[in-house]
């Protein structure tokens, strides 16, 4: 065979690797799925039920905090998954936290009110949002790797893209079962029980999860790493040692990508509906549109990317971050539907080109032996400043200053940030499948017989 027609072999997807890509689609969608019902409840029901006796505004920063615990939890589940991710491999970590998150989920739909069991309930309710973080965490970085490691020769970026298109899949999933759910029920029962429903629809879709998972191979990256004897001791430690600049601008890659992300899924279902008095199904649909324009950018992009080069994109897309935050609040302070719609479908527009790209820039700057743990780690601690604070900050400061412009300009200044980061972010780290040496110091484990992972 020629050279060029071994290459062209190479680039071709295989069977295992298309279903792969469909694996970490629908898993990712998934889990967010289950992350966000919980953002679109803590908008809409959690004040009133589990803090009946704060005031209004009181009540809802309460529910913006249980929501900010998930990802606080979140960097604790990148960086214990990570370990097990580089030392055992992707698979095994993907369907256990794809379990912790399910099981999580499932538990909330049963938990009584603070009318039935007092100051347990929002007690409970934050444990379990805890472990919803903990799930989570360790989600995103298998998924990406299981992904990007099976792609062939050349396509990295599109692959990548799949899993990351989970995250508008499982917002448009959660807005639409949300909406059915209380158009269906009407506005009382949902309140009283019906948001229950879409909590316990999630143990059906985390079984399908399950089972497209367990037929999935190894990563063939890590079984390299595994056969070659790199595996690491203690990978969050090397990355730590080694790579702490990466991990610092992978965090600020994420800013932007986290902050709009829900403003777009969470804040501003509260600010529309609150503020500025559009109804509640309306902002539902909208936010379900700008989840289908937001999904069908990323794959659009996703596809591009290997072509156009993702930093290239990323830039792009940042520069429209510092402006689209303005702009959508102006649209959404006018309170017309046509005006929210635009202000949705400019929020998807934007996050489509920037989390497309987002997986493979902060993956690829990390080695196979610690790149679970690395991506994790810039990913989830990242996503705790830009995503799991923002809905709680922007209604502090509108509480503050009573101005959307303020907010505007908080999000403006994360985008402005992470355009800076992944300037200066490594573009590729030295592959150790590939023979590289090792950092000094790093901790190698011998590979054991039978211990190799069969791709």
């Amino acid at each position: 065979m020629t050279p060029s027609a071994s290459r062209s072999a190479a680039s071709r997807p295989s069977e295992h690797t298309r279903r792969v890509a469909a694996a970490t689609f629908v898993g990712t969608a998934i889990e967010w799925y289950d992350f966000n019902i919980y953002g679109a409840a803590a908008a809409l029901i959690f004040a009133p039920q589990f803090f009946p006796n704060f005031s209004p505004v009181a009540a809802t920063l309460a529910a913006f905090g249980t929501f900010a615990v998930g990802f606080l939890a979140r960097p604790i589940g990148g960086i214990v998954f990570g370990h097990f991710g580089d030392r055992l491999g992707r698979k095994q970590t993907l369907v256990v936290s794809l379990l912790l998150m399910g099981i999580g989920t499932f538990l909330i739909a049963l938990l009584p009110t603070y009318a039935q069991i007092g100051i347990a309930a929002p007690i409970l309710l934050i444990v379990l949002r805890f472990v919803q973080g903990l799930g989570v965490g360790g989600e995103w970085g298998g998924a990406v790797l299981m992904a990007m490691e099976h792609a062939p020769e050349g396509q990295r970026g599109y692959y990548s893209s799949f899993p990351q298109m989970g995250l508008p899949a499982g917002t448009l999933l959660s807005n639409l079962v949300f909406l059915g759910v209380s158009v269906g029920l009407g506005r009382e029962q949902f309140a009283a029980w019906g948001w229950r429903i879409p909590f316990v629809l999630s143990a059906l879709l985390v079984v399908v999860a399950l089972v497209v998972r367990l037929r999935l191979a190894e990563s063939p990256e890590f079984a390299r790493t595994r056969q070659r004897g790199r595996v690491r001791r203690l990978p969050a430690l090397d990355v730590l040692r080694n790579n702490p600049g990466t991990v610092v601008l992978g965090m600020g890659i994420t800013l932007a990508p986290s902050a709009l992300g829900y403003l777009l899924s969470v804040y501003l279902l509260s600010y529309g509906t609150g503020t500025a008095h559009v109804p509640q199904q309306t902002m539902l649909l909208t936010i379900s549109a700008g989840s289908v324009v937001y999904l069908v950018v990323a794959y659009l992009t996703g596809r591009v990317t290997d072509r156009i080069g993702a930093v290239r994109i990323f830039m792009v897309a940042s520069v429209l971050s510092v402006l689209v935050p303005f702009a959508v609040f102006g649209l959404m302070d006018t309170g017309a539907v046509p005006a929210v719609l635009l202000a949705m479908l400019a929020m998807g527009l934007v996050l489509g080109l920037l989390v497309a790209v987002q997986a493979v820039i902060v993956s690829r700057a990390f080695s196979t032996d610690v790149r679970y743990t690395g991506a994790s780690m810039s990913y989830q601690f990242g996503a705790v400043l830009g995503g799991g604070l923002t809905p709680l900050l922007a209604a502090a400061i509108l509480g503050a200053t009573g101005s959307s412009v303020w907010v505007a300009a908080y999000i403006a200044a994360l985008a402005l940030l992470s355009g800076v980061s992944v300037w200066f972010l490594p573009r590729e780290a030295p592959d150790v499948t590939d023979g590289d040496a090792l950092p000094a110091g790093a901790g190698d484990e011998p590979l054991h017989d039978g211990g190799a992972v069969r791709a």
